[in-house]
């Protein structure tokens, strides 16, 4: 199962909706798809979609998912490359009305030389190849590093 996520943004993310649902319809994708669509004016017609999804619905799906399609959003992200997930994040550019400015574009990049994502920086017809490409590479998962600042914290004051 694919599941596709574009966060809680007031903002559209139909560039990406679009996309995947043009994909399951031309049976180019034949996985099951999911996709959490937030404020998106686009409405799939060849996908089941929620406009928001509660936390434990949403964490199910994350569980269930064999490939996680996202937002630039680094929670959804962080989440599912501790689950092993095997991810492709798209960043909500400004130029398309998706977001306030290009922040996430950074955030992508980031997990991208990190080897925990498959990216699409914005030529959305790359979806396909992405796909495939995420099906056949390894890739890292996160690794929180809170304790070693925490402990860091720790002895910085001891001393």
């Amino acid at each position: 199962m694919i599941f596709v996520t574009v966060g809680s943004q007031k903002f559209q993310f139909d560039r990406l909706i679009k996309k995947i649902d043009e994909l399951v319809g031309s049976k180019i994708i034949s996985d099951q798809v999911i996709a959490q669509i937030g404020s998106s004016t686009y409405k799939p017609k060849n996908i089941e979609y929620y406009d928001f999804i509660d936390g434990m619905k949403f964490k199910n799906l994350m569980k269930e998912a064999e490939i996680v399609i996202t937002h630039g959003g680094t929670g959804v992200i962080v989440n599912a490359s501790k689950l092993g997930k095997k991810i492709i994040a798209i960043p909500r550019l400004k130029k398309y009305g998706e977001h306030v400015d290009n922040h996430q574009v950074q955030i992508v990049r980031q997990f991208k030389e990190a080897n925990l994502i498959e990216d699409i920086e914005d030529n959305i017809d790359e979806l396909e190849t992405k796909i495939q490409e995420v099906r056949q590479k390894e890739y890292k998962q996160y690794k929180s590093n809170t304790i070693e600042i925490i402990n860091d914290i720790i002895e910085f004051i001891e001393e």
